[in-house]
């Protein structure tokens, strides 16, 4: 999972083109009193607060509206709760929520909801996954001090307040929010889930909240969250915002793996599958026919270096695994060519990517890899290789990492620690990991500071391998304070050089987003982020 920004996105934009297919119109009558089921992987949270991977995500788009939406063709924000978002200074902005907005258990959603939901997540003792998000608000330091020894003995002193100064209730339906910088893009990050409000009764019990919470979106909890098995939600019949359902409810089927799922989609036991295996992808096409849906995405998987581990200090042994690496032979053996082989930190489809901004340290070169190799001293001991097990492609590739290894850096021993999803991002943030690890990042919004700031940012949500530089630091903080989107491009480019030289992480590829849905739907809209319209679907 998800990020500042900054500043209406320009005609640029208009190349995301639509990244969804839409597979027929309305319903009759009928289909609105019917359900329909979603393959998912078990999620880590359901709290809005404390979920940034895409699983998570998915459920809470369901359950939550928020301020904003993207729109799946331009990227654009378009308000949801948000009657208005304004700003005279791009640094102090008014916020107006849409009147009579109510959450699933009758209690209304005000200008508090919101406030009260962004100091929780804010609040450094929660030690909530969006905490990051909300750095540039004033007051937030307060909510998080400094830790006197990071991740040593000491822990940080008890934070001096549970607000953020910068936070300020006008009426009922009004709150002002007062940045550290100007940030012309705000609106658009509000459209990411860790934005949204939470009504009171949350507060009573987070934990229990997480397993059913009662969101303002156009489905509710259907009983709680039955851990590995299923998140079952049905209509909200009080819903006033513009997102209504078509269905009556949809079930999230747990599965273990996409393979499993992708067997049940072909039997009918599933409704939609977001991502089918890349090795079922050729037979999906032939069984599937317009079922089969093949989108471009935001999505990038990384080679993340754990940098807190001494042994990955030498930036030419990061450079030479870098360069031992044949990204085109793995798309093509793993991904049957669908996923694009990438020497760029962000996605294709983002405004100022550049193709190759990396140049000789993501091309594939043995023997510059080899003669790096040796002179960074090689590593002691065996190499391990981590990653989740949510898919059989990353074990897939990360054995044919490892073989490139062997075969040019001549590594003798490398091993392979497979994590379960809901545990992997836990296990990098607590630096657990002791080698290389798959980095999957998922578009919030389309910008490069998106990519940027949460991954390779001093103080980033989902900067898990200790990757610090402060002219990196400096470099996105003028982006984000830039008066136009063509001006925060050239800062963001020139973070991403430095971040690149550094090399905490080596970039892989770019992914498509093939999925595939059953004959008892239509109306499907998958869009950049990953992330299925469920108020959308149409049940036969």
């Amino acid at each position: 999972m998800k990020r500042f920004v900054h500043g209406r996105l320009g005609v640029g934009l208009a190349a995301l083109a639509l990244v969804a297919a839409a597979c027929g119109g309305g319903g009759s009558e009928e289909s609105t009193t019917k359900t329909f089921s979603v393959a998912l992987t078990e999620p880590a949270h359901l709290n809005p607060g404390d979920s940034n991977e895409s699983y998570g995500i998915q459920v809470i788009q369901s359950l939550f509206d928020r301020l904003t939406e993207l729109d799946p063709k331009t990227g654009e924000p378009k308000m949801q709760q948000a009657e208005s978002i304004t700003s005279n200074d791009q640094k102090v902005w008014t916020i107006k929520l849409k009147p009579g907005l109510t959450f699933h258990n009758g209690e209304k959603v005000t200008a508090q909801s919101y406030v009260d939901a962004w100091n929780a997540a804010a609040y450094g003792p929660n030690g909530w996954a969006n905490n990051y998000f909300f750095g540039n608000i004033e007051g937030y330091d307060a909510l998080n001090p400094e830790d006197p020894d990071e991740d040593g003995p000491k822990e940080a002193p008890k934070p001096e307040s549970d607000e953020m100064s910068g936070l300020k209730v006008t009426d009922e339906s009004t709150f002002e929010v007062t940045l550290t910088a100007p940030l012309s893009q705000f609106p658009l990050t509000l459209a990411y889930t860790g934005f949204v409000a939470l009504p009171k009764v949350a507060f009573d019990d987070f934990k229990k909240f997480d397993q059913a919470p009662i969101g303002n979106g156009p489905f509710q909890m259907d009983g709680v969250w039955q851990h590995n098995r299923e998140i079952k939600l049905k209509r909200f019949a009080g819903y006033k915002g513009n997102r209504p359902a078509k269905a009556a409810g949809l079930v999230y089927k747990i599965y273990p793996n996409n393979d499993t799922a992708y067997t049940d989609l072909q039997a009918g036991k599933v409704d939609v599958l977001l991502t089918i295996p890349a090795a079922k992808v050729p037979s999906a096409k032939r069984d599937l026919g317009e079922r089969f849906l093949d989108t471009p995405a935001g999505t990038m998987d990384f080679l993340a270096f754990p940098l807190y581990d001494k042994r990955f200090d030498d930036v030419n042994l990061r450079y030479a695994i870098s360069m031992a690496i044949d990204r085109e032979a793995i798309t093509k053996a793993v991904y049957n060519g669908a996923y694009k082989s990438s020497k760029s930190l962000v996605a294709p489809i983002v405004p100022g990517f550049r193709d190759d901004p990396c140049g000789q340290h993501c091309t594939y070169d043995p023997t510059g890899a080899k003669a790096l190799y040796d002179k960074a001293g090689g590593i002691d001991g065996p190499l391990e290789l981590w990653f989740s097990n949510s898919d059989p492609t990353y074990r897939q590739w990360m054995e044919a990492v490892a073989n490139q290894l062997k075969q040019n850096l001549g590594i003798s021993e490398i091993k392979f620690r497979s994590i379960p999803a809901a545990d992997y991002l836990t296990t990098l943030s607590e630096h657990k990991a002791t080698g290389p690890y798959r980095q999957n990042w998922v578009m919030d919004y389309p910008s490069a500071e998106n990519y940027l700031g949460p991954l390779y940012g001093r103080d980033g949500g989902s900067n898990r391998g200790g990757y610090s530089n402060p002219q990196v630091d400096a470099l996105i903080s003028k982006g984000n304070g830039a008066k136009s989107i063509r001006e925060s491009i050239t800062y963001y480019q020139q973070a991403e050089d430095l971040v690149l030289k550094d090399m905490p992480v080596t970039p892989l590829w770019n992914w498509r987003q093939q999925s595939g849905h059953s004959d008892n739907v239509s109306g499907i809209l998958i869009d950049p982020y990953i992330q299925l319209h469920v108020d959308k679907v149409v049940v036969k």
